[in-house]
């Protein structure tokens, strides 16, 4: 058989158009099935970038206003829920570059509610904050100046020895705040811990504290808000000897003063009992 009769057999021809199907078969849907997951792959992406979320963020709250005045009564920090694109939402919350606060630049002196604002936000995203109003109290600042007092816990130590008059490296503060609080003020205090043993000069850095008629600490701000307080220790023993020395020493002056005068009385006598010898 020539090679002509050969690729003129019926089964030569069917075979090889078997193979030649089953191979652009499988081709295609290779093809397929790739176009297909890069189109999954794409969709997901789009779909994460495109639906929506939502994220709480806990936040400070800034306050807008014055300096002549001193805000008091609301909280420190809020709860923001930030809704949207969930790109977005993730980026705001783990980035947190938006602020809440409240405007009180127009509002008078006393008590206020007033809504919480947000700024900094995406437009795209939906802003709720939690409480949506807080209530502020606005009470002019004032200021005054105080001299410190040191309190301290004892006065009395076990050895014998004693406490002396505690000094203050700062003799004055100034006490701000609004003008209600600061009208309470009685004294500034340094409070000291005394050790009982202690037997040499103590030196303490210690907090100052604001306090009104009955002890109780107020709300104002101190400038310098520490100092620091030696207190003088002296051994009363040392004291004694040091008075017994002086004692002694004055009894020795008064007996050789004494001497001196009594000697002074036997020259004299005796000086005149010659002048009456040369008489005679």
């Amino acid at each position: 058989m020539n090679n002509w009769e050969f690729f003129n057999n019926k089964w030569v021809l069917r075979i090889t158009s078997l193979i030649l199907a089953l191979f652009l078969f499988f081709y295609v849907n290779n093809g397929n099935n790739g176009f297909l997951r890069q189109n999954t792959r794409q969709h997901d992406q789009d779909s994460a970038l495109m639906s929506n979320k939502t994220a709480e963020i806990k936040m400070p709250l800034d306050i807008t206003t014055d300096n002549n005045y001193v805000i008091s009564g609301y909280p420190k920090t809020v709860r923001v829920t930030v809704s949207g694109p969930s790109a977005l939402v993730t980026t705001t919350s783990n980035t947190q570059n938006f602020k809440a606060y409240i405007d009180l630049t127009n509002v008078g002196v006393g008590k206020h509610r007033v809504k919480v604002k947000t700024s900094g936000l995406n437009s795209e995203l939906h802003a709720t904050v939690k409480p949506k109003y807080v209530t502020v109290n606005v009470q002019p600042r004032k200021t005054i100046t105080k001299k410190i007092v040191v309190q301290l816990s004892s006065h009395s130590l076990s050895n014998n020895y004693q406490v002396g008059t505690p000094r203050t490296a700062t003799d004055h503060v100034q006490v701000s705040g609004s003008r209600e609080e600061v009208n309470k003020v009685d004294r500034v205090i340094a409070f000291v811990a005394m050790p009982n043993k202690a037997t040499a000069d103590l030196h303490r850095s210690v907090t100052l504290q604001a306090v009104d008629k009955n002890g109780q600490t107020l709300n104002v701000v101190i400038e310098p808000n520490t100092t620091t307080v030696t207190i003088p220790i002296h051994g009363q023993g040392n004291g004694s000897s040091s008075s017994s020395s002086s004692g002694s020493d004055a009894e020795a002056s008064s007996n050789s003063s004494h001497a001196s005068r009594t000697s002074s009385s036997t020259n004299s006598s005796s000086s005149s009992s010659a002048q009456s010898s040369s008489e005679d």
